[in-house]
């Protein structure tokens, strides 16, 4: 029997699975972690400790758990957080913790300061992408302003994937979907790194090589094998982000698939057969030469739900108390009550991209319960959501077929919500692990074990949830957008200096 490793490094757990050639799960293994918030606005990750002492933690479990020969593992997909910057040394080693995607906001300044020298427009034909808190090269920008001495010992800038493939291969690549995100560093019309925008940002040769997502970036060194207990010369793919591994997980293959991944963020993924242009998404080219992906994603959706148990729920189990919550919030009708809630706890990125963007419960009285304010908050986040399936709509990029996934799933009051106020029914998967299962399956395409259209046959469909309007959402969402618009003033207003 051949076996495929699939590990994901997520915001704060990570996942590993080992599947057979049929798709079949020899073994699963988890593994919690935390996100560093060293000040309002960063967010942040060990890399030694969160990446890849994870990666090794799950490895040397799955192949323990399993009994399975590591010979018999035929080759590695990995994934994680992403986009992410990290500066490396010459040897790779990390100079610096990792510094997130688009929840973290520390690049505001670099962000208008690329937007004056270069001009939004030109940014955004070029690099296909508006500059925003998920772009790379403002954050590097900020390393190089902030932190001359590590910005200057850097041999490399590297993304949380290409750290987890260089410290099993020694080589150093970067996928085009997560290259992309690199924004303004990224050409995607030539598919290449160029500082044809801007060079005062850092020097091309400091950046990982390209290649597409299935390729296979080098096989486990000595080295790695003794860390992880992977057979030495095993084949490792280049892989990609979180996200995009997911989204190939439950059967996102064509134009007009669209992936809703309920996790620490609400992140969506959805194929055109041409490049959707609009500042308030973001473009990459998909897996493979010649095709297209448009991407959105909230700041902050599963970490508002850990946030609400450990400060409102703290009296609660923590190993029950989702489960409570979720009973209370199902006591709470549509609508909760009249509350609406603005889920902008660490600014917002699509499709306002406002990093002054807060959090906001309106309409509370002495008759609402903690159920209600719940039940607002995941309202909140699916108000959030449907407004980036608006933006598509308007885009022109209106979805065929959505497939939900993630941990989030687990919520039917969240899934119902997204459903029921958009007015799109959702698909699920029998399989949702999400992207480490995904990574398995593309670490057997890339050896050439698989087609694409098996994943279909791994994973097939399993349930649908309906939509079903309720005149309740139809009020609660035009609150929830008109409350933000009469409010965004005063909110940037609070991060003002005194």
């Amino acid at each position: 029997m051949r076996y495929y490793l699939g590990i994901d490094i997520g915001t704060f757990e990570s996942k590993g699975v080992l599947v057979d050639e049929s798709g079949a799960i020899a073994a699963l293994a988890t593994r919690p972690h935390k996100m560093l918030v060293p000040q309002p606005g960063w967010a942040e990750h060990d890399p030694d400790q969160d990446w890849w002492g994870d990666f090794c933690f799950l490895s040397k479990k799955l192949i323990a758990d399993s009994g399975i020969d590591p010979k018999d593992i035929k080759s590695v997909g990995a994934s994680a957080i992403g986009p992410c910057m990290l500066p490396v040394d010459a040897e790779g080693n990390a100079l610096m913790n990792g510094v997130l995607y688009g929840v973290d906001t520390r690049a505001a300044k670099e962000i208008e300061d690329l937007n004056a020298e270069i001009g939004v427009e030109r940014i955004l034909e070029v690099s296909g992408n508006a500059l925003t808190s998920q772009s790379v090269g403002p954050k590097i920008l900020w390393l190089k302003n902030n932190r001359p001495e590590i910005y200057e010992k850097a041999a490399k800038i590297v993304s949380s994937t290409t750290y987890l493939v260089q410290k099993l291969t020694g080589n150093c690549v970067i996928d085009h979907y997560t290259a992309a995100n690199f924004s303004p560093l990224y050409d995607v019309g030539a598919q290449r790194f160029s500082d044809d925008l801007t060079k005062s940002i850092l020097p091309l040769e400091k950046l990982p090589k390209l290649l597409w997502t299935t390729e296979v970036a080098g096989t486990v060194t000595s080295a790695a094998s003794a860390a992880t207990g992977l057979d030495e010369g095993t084949p490792v793919i280049c892989g990609t982000i979180d996200a995009a591994a997911e989204a190939f997980s439950v059967g996102v293959l064509s134009a007009g698939d669209m992936m809703v991944m309920y996790g620490s963020t609400i992140f969506i993924i959805l194929l055109s057969e041409q490049r959707v242009r609009d500042s308030r998404l973001w473009y990459a080219p998909w897996f493979f030469p010649g095709e297209h992906a448009s991407m959105s994603g909230l700041a902050t959706s599963g970490t508002l739900t850990h946030w609400f148990r450990d400060q409102i729920g703290r009296d609660l189990d923590p190993a029950t108390a989702f489960g409570v919550l979720a009973q209370e919030a199902a006591s709470s009708k549509p609508g909760a009550n009249g509350l609406v809630f603005l889920p902008y706890f660490s600014g917002e990125r699509t499709p306002i991209h406002d990093t002054h963007a807060k959090g906001m419960l309106f309409g509370l009285n002495l008759t609402h319960t903690r159920g209600d304010i719940y039940r607002a908050l995941i309202e909140g986040i699916a108000c959030g959501t449907n407004h980036i399936f608006e933006t598509y709509a308007a885009a022109g990029a209106r979805p065929a077929r959505l497939i939900a996934v993630g941990g989030g799933t687990k919520n039917q009051i969240w899934l119902e919500a997204t459903s029921n106020i958009s007015g799109l029914p959702q698909i699920m998967t029998e399989k949702s692990m999400g992207a480490s299962y995904g990574n398995a399956f593309l670490a057997a395409l890339g050896i050439g074990d698989v087609s694409r259209d098996q994943i279909k046959t791994w994973n097939p469909v399993e349930r649908e949830v309906p939509a079903v309007h309720d005149p309740a959402y139809d009020r609660q969402y035009q609150i929830f957008l008109r409350l933000y618009q009469q409010t965004k003033d005063l909110m940037a207003e609070l991060d003002a200096p005194l």
